[in-house]
């Protein structure tokens, strides 16, 4: 579904991808994890192309991704969850989450679907049922883990085949934590919705994961099924 291949990237004068090749299956669960500072954050950047890759390419579906800017390829599927959420704290709940209805009105028009993108589906509020209750609260008036489901929402409104996700639980109240898992199993497992997420906490990783994708100076160094993320790989790789 999406193939990464040979991708540079140079931040600032400093080179943060290295020759970065990494294939994400369709329906997959995929986690990214590393390090700080591995360019776990920077990839996810240059999928969603909010960071220009140097050269290599970036393909979707066979199609050419990395020439599109961040809104086409928005258009083309692709829900992105940045890290830090970034939500617009003084719009209302609603507000935010209307955001998100110009691209998918455009997604359904490029699928043939009939176009509902008047309203917010009412699927992210049977996922999120806070969101509905605080629909007319600020952005910035919620707490973090409220924060959080808001800028799941919001990426969801758009009904993407590929979710992305930038440390969701950074922050997060650990009953919140478990509810974002919940909401992640149900939308791979139950919907096929393709997830790639970045993830510092390693049992939130295995419990949602299919797969792994291990990170080292700006290259994937070890990818297999999340099964077999053994304690040698966890020691060279993500023990600090």
């Amino acid at each position: 579904m999406i193939a990464i291949n040979k991708v540079n990237q140079l931040y600032g004068g400093t080179q943060i991808l290295w020759d970065l090749d990494l294939a994400i299956e369709q329906g997959s669960c995929t986690c990214i994890m590393g390090r700080n500072g591995v360019g776990k954050t920077t990839l996810l950047k240059c999928l969603m192309g909010l960071l220009p890759i140097s050269n290599g390419e970036i393909l979707l579906d066979g199609e050419p991704l990395h020439k599109k800017n961040a809104e086409a390829r928005a258009v083309a599927g692709i829900g992105y969850v940045p890290q830090g959420r970034d939500i617009f704290p003084m719009l209302s709940v609603e507000e935010n989450l209307r955001i998100g209805l110009p691209i998918r009105k455009q997604r359904l028009k490029m699928l043939g679907r009939e176009d509902d993108s008047a309203e917010i589906p009412e699927k992210i509020f049977t996922l999120f049922p806070v969101l509905k209750e605080m629909l007319h609260r600020r952005g910035g008036d919620l707490s973090g883990g409220q924060q959080q489901q808001l800028a799941i929402g919001r990426a969801l409104v758009i009904e993407p085949n590929v979710l992305i996700l930038d440390e969701p639980n950074e922050g997060i109240q650990p009953n919140i934590v478990r509810q974002i898992g919940d909401v992640i199993l149900k939308l791979n497992e139950e919907e096929g919705l393709t997830v790639i997420l970045v993830e510092q906490k390693l049992g939130f990783a295995r419990r949602v994961g299919k797969e792994f994708r291990l990170m080292e100076k700006g290259r994937v160094v070890a990818s297999d099924k999340m099964a077999n993320l053994n304690d040698a790989l966890i020691r060279q790789y993500l023990a600090v």
